[in-house]
């Protein structure tokens, strides 16, 4: 199977709940199950190869421009985590369908695991750094739902907020990290990358690089000082605590540290960083999980510092410490989730998590005993269970560092004395002791459903412990030799006679032991104890940083548009004179023209307006003509400038805004107020008139410069007619080469006017509807509403102007015109209508369903681009061919005339529903006062345009 559908499959899974939950709780778990067990059969089916020394890889070229590639490999490293994930996953699922309640969501939660599992997946089988990115970040968020599951928990959604914050702020260091890493290597594949090791480490930017990743891998794998948010995640459903702690999320950090280790380690700048993190962590965590009472809160900071054991392994670099690494990420996946499920069971069946009200529980819950104490003594390293084998590999290490780094061996004891103490805790005083008669509820093992995971793990935690090298050893050799790039041969014992490690394993038993015996005495003094918090940490770091960002918001901006676009203006200007100052643009190359008396005239006639416009901005109807005035000039020079395209789109555009403008006007004053002293204006007008020096300036400098460089405008001028069968190559432009920017603007645009349309309905309800029923217009009008001139030119030009729109839209592939100047002449010809004979006459003739339009003009621009996506092209790529047919001249036909009827009708049915929005007004306002024909034709039976 390949890597890539493996990937692929359980976000397919994740889609099955949601469609099956109808069916019962049973079916949706058997989908996302059955999805699962396929996707982990299909990463079995590769372990022969794997085996071989193979490495199984799919390439598919995503956006190979940016190296964006989706790249998926399976080796050794990526077999050991998808087993894990897959298999644990499968396990999960099974024990959630009887965890959960009924009052739960059981298909939302389904649908959260398998999105969070397929990002997990995907982490570990990608073989591009940006793709891994994108799962990276995939994980925090579907993390993110999990942990906030049970949302009507405050501590649920706030350990969600923290998790999502901790990892996603780690995650963008990591971002920054591996972008550097990239560019050092010369690619974003990571097949590239774990070759360049001599590169990599000789370059000036390594260390950089490695802190930045670093901070990414230890934020997900809480690391300290970023611990503080795992514990806080056990807010979540416990399948969800168990899956994150043992085999997914924070096991992420791990894998990166893994996958990286050929070209990151065995440097000082690694160990030192990596190793103290791990050891810090290590004993940290050991040390806080002593002393908690909850069950799970006790779990999750031994997860942590059983992170911490396998980071510092992987920190030491050498060959030895990654086996011994790998082979503990096997052993705390194995006795970890089986710990948390048994957790689950015991707050399930007697209703309390709390070590305090717990104990006896061995009769009353035999099963749950045996498992529950089978996988604590596995965490607690005791033999000849799996968890020792992989501790005393740890202790072998450690007693073997050179002499100026002894001083993790003793760390390290007094870490693994803490495990032990902690683990003994858990069925010491949970399972041993007299049986008590104050549970919550009374307890007894459950279902075989909830039992069966935990007890598959518990045989595999005692198989692995007694033949390590037949269980694991294949495994282990498999992804050890990926992660130190060298064959690997590892021979697990036993027994390795009397020697540093065991005395520190025994040392470690009888402290643990002896600790736990004290443990009550203890407790006190550490409850006594003055110590920092990290949640409070946390929580005045956040609130700091929120009050801080509110003050510089309260600062900048005060809801002011003025005060806002100055500051835009002004760091525009700056950035741009920086620019200039510090760059070189060259020697000018270009003569200048001459300067003819027609386009000066046409200069000073938009020069003379637009100051106009700037002094007399307040008479609004004046203003919009002003506005009008410029359009048609600057419609002008694109005409003179042989650029017709853009003269009839910016003719077209000028004549629906300025009639849209007048309709929208007719609701407003007249005039606007005056409300800014003079200073600040005459200190918008300094900043107006340095953006425009600015502007101005450096438009005359690029067109008095020749580019060194090919253009863009060049290839496609040369390539309009190759690539996209057009010799109008504005229209070319639009519906191919960058047909992707205009079916986004046709998209905005529709969005636009359903916006409109939206506001209306809000204006017409309410203080607003009584507003406008109440108001009377502050200027007399004119009696006429229809003359009758306009009514008779307007119906004559009707058929007209919809035969000139077909014309321009047919011929626009190869000569001035297209959908969107074809659409505004047919929204103008429909406009007239409305203008000339009132909104009820038109719309009683010809009844548009304009979000109809608008949909329909969305999804033909749509269809015409995926159906590229048949013939193996780019999305929006088109085809053309030249028919001849008897009687007619040779014609094209390109696939961009489909694109270009989605543009059509999407700008006919925006202006019109436009135009309906604001004559619904006109009707709302005209209920009471100077009813006219416009205003009581327009009735609120249509409030959609007919449609």
């Amino acid at each position: 199977m390949s890597p890539a559908l493996i990937a692929l499959l359980p976000f397919i899974g994740a889609l099955l709940p949601g469609l099956l939950i109808r069916s019962g709780r049973t079916v949706a778990a058997a989908a996302c199950g059955t999805t699962t067990l396929v996707a982990l059969l299909g990463l079995l089916l590769h372990i022969p190869a794997i085996l071989r020394g193979e490495v199984i890889t799919a390439r598919i070229a995503w956006l190979p421009q940016i190296q964006l590639n989706a790249n998926f490999r399976i080796d050794g490293l990526s077999l050991l985590f998808g087993i894990l994930i897959l298999g644990i996953g499968l396990l999960i699922i099974l024990y959630a369908r009887f965890y959960l309640s009924r009052k739960d969501s059981v298909g939302k939660f389904y649908t959260y695991l398998m999105l969070f599992q397929g990002a997990m997946v995907g982490i570990v089988l990608s073989d591009n750094i940006l793709l891994l990115l994108v799962f990276w970040e995939l994980t925090s968020l579907s993390s993110f739902l999990l942990i906030g599951y049970w949302r009507h928990l405050p501590e649920g959604r706030q350990g969600a907020r923290m998790s999502l914050a901790v990892t996603g702020l780690g995650g963008l260091a990591m971002i920054a990290g591996l972008l550097i890493l990239g560019q050092i290597a010369g690619s974003y594949d990571i097949s590239d990358i774990l070759t360049a090791r001599e590169a990599v480490q000789s370059s000036p930017w390594y260390t950089p690089a490695l802190i930045l990743i670093l901070i990414g891998a230890f934020t997900k794998s809480a690391q300290f000082p970023f611990h503080f948010w795992l514990p806080h995640a056990m807010a979540a459903p416990t399948p969800v605590s168990a899956y994150l702690h043992s085999a997914t999320m924070v096991k992420a950090g791990l894998f990166l540290m893994a996958r990286l280790w050929p070209v990151l380690s065995g440097t000082e700048q690694w160990f030192w960083i990596v190793a103290t993190t791990g050891l810090v962590t290590m004993l940290l965590g050991a040390l806080i999980a002593t002393f908690k009472d909850d069950l799970k809160a006790l779990l999750a900071f031994s997860t942590v510092s059983h992170l911490g054991l396998i980071t510092m392994l992987l920190g030491f670099g050498t060959e030895e410490a990654a086996i011994a690494a790998v082979f503990h990420i096997i052993n705390h996946a194995t006795f970890k989730a089986a710990l948390f499920m048994t957790a689950g069971i015991i707050d399930h069946e007697t209703g309390t998590r709390s070590i305090a009200r717990l104990g006896g529980l061995r009769r009353l819950m035999p099963v749950t005993f045996v498992i529950g104490t089978v996988a604590a003594l596995s965490m607690a390293g005791i033999a000849p269970l799996n968890g020792f084998l992989s501790k005393e590999m740890m202790l072998y290490e450690v007693s073997h560092l050179e002499v100026a780094k002894q001083g993790f061996m003793l760390f390290a004891t007094l870490a693994a004395l803490f495990s032990v103490c902690y683990s003994l805790r858990f069925f010491v005083q949970v399972f041993l002791g007299p049986e008590r008669h104050d549970y919550p509820h009374h307890p007894h093992d459950p279902n075989f459903g909830m039992w069966a995971g935990p007890a598959f793990l518990v045989v595999l935690v005692v198989l692995i412990g007694l033949f390590p090298n037949t269980m694991a050893g294949w495994l282990i050799d498999a992804s050890a030799g990926a992660v130190t790039g060298a064959e690997v041969e590892t021979h697990i014992s036993l027994w390795h006679g009397v020697n540093a490690a065991l005395i520190m394993s025994l040392i470690a038993i009888a402290g643990g032991a002896t600790l736990l015996s004290m443990h009550k005495p203890l407790l006190a003094a550490w409850e006594a104890a003055p110590r920092p918090e990290a949640k409070t940490i946390y929580d005045w770091v956040v609130l700091r940083c929120v009050l801080v960002g509110r003050a510089l918001t309260d600062a900048m901006t005060n809801g002011s548009m003025p005060r806002a676009l100055s500051a835009f203006t002004l760091a525009t200007l700056f950035a741009g004179s920086f620019a200039w100052y510090t760059g070189s643009a060259g020697p000018v190359t270009r003569p200048m023209l001459p300067v003819t008396p027609v386009p000066l005239i046409g200069w000073i006639m938009a020069m003379v307006a637009t100051a106009c416009m700037v002094f007399f901005h307040r008479i609004r109807v004046l203003a919009l003509v002003l506005v009008g005035i410029v359009g048609l000039i600057v419609s002008v020079f694109f005409a003179y400038f042989s650029a017709p395209d853009l003269a009839l789109t910016q003719i077209s555009v000028e004549v629906v805004t300025v009639i849209l403008l007048l309709l929208a006007l007719n609701f407003l004053p007249k005039r606007t107020l005056t409300e800014t002293p003079a200073i600040h204006r005459g200190f918008d007008a300094f900043i107006a008139t340095l953006a425009g020096l600015g502007f101005g300036g450096l438009t005359y400098a690029m067109l008095r410069r020749d580019f060194a460089f090919p253009t863009i405008s060049s290839y496609m001028l040369d390539n309009s007619y190759k690539l996209g069968g057009g010799d109008n190559v504005v229209n070319v432009i639009l519906v191919d080469f960058r047909g992707y920017d205009t079916f986004g603007e046709i998209t905005v645009l529709g969005i636009a006017a359903l916006a409109i349309f939206a506001l209306t309905q809000t204006l017409l309800q309410g203080r607003s509807a009584k507003r406008l029923i109440n108001w009377t217009h502050d200027q007399r009008r004119a009696g006429d509403r229809h003359p009758l001139m306009l009514v008779i030119a307007t119906r004559v030009l009707l058929p007209i102007s919809l035969v000139v729109g077909l014309f321009i839209f047919l011929r626009g592939h190869n000569d001035p015109g297209g959908g969107f100047i074809a659409g505004l002449v047919v929204a103008i010809a429909l406009l007239m209508q409305y203008m000339a004979s009132g909104y009820g006459w038109a719309q009683e003739r010809q009844a548009l369903p304009y979000h109809a339009l608008i949909g329909a003009g969305v999804v033909a621009a749509g269809v015409t681009g995926l159906g590229a996506w048949f013939n193996g092209r780019p999305f929006l790529t088109s085809a053309y061919g030249y028919f001849k047919l008897p009687f007619i001249e040779e014609f094209e036909l390109a696939t961009a005339m489909g694109f270009d009827l989605g543009v059509f009708l999407c700008v006919v049915g925006a202006v019109m529903l436009a135009l309906n929005s604001l004559s619904r007004i006109a009707r709302k306002a005209g209920e009471v006062v100077n009813k006219t024909p416009m205003d009581i034709d327009l009735s609120d039976e249509h409030p959609e345009g007919a449609s």
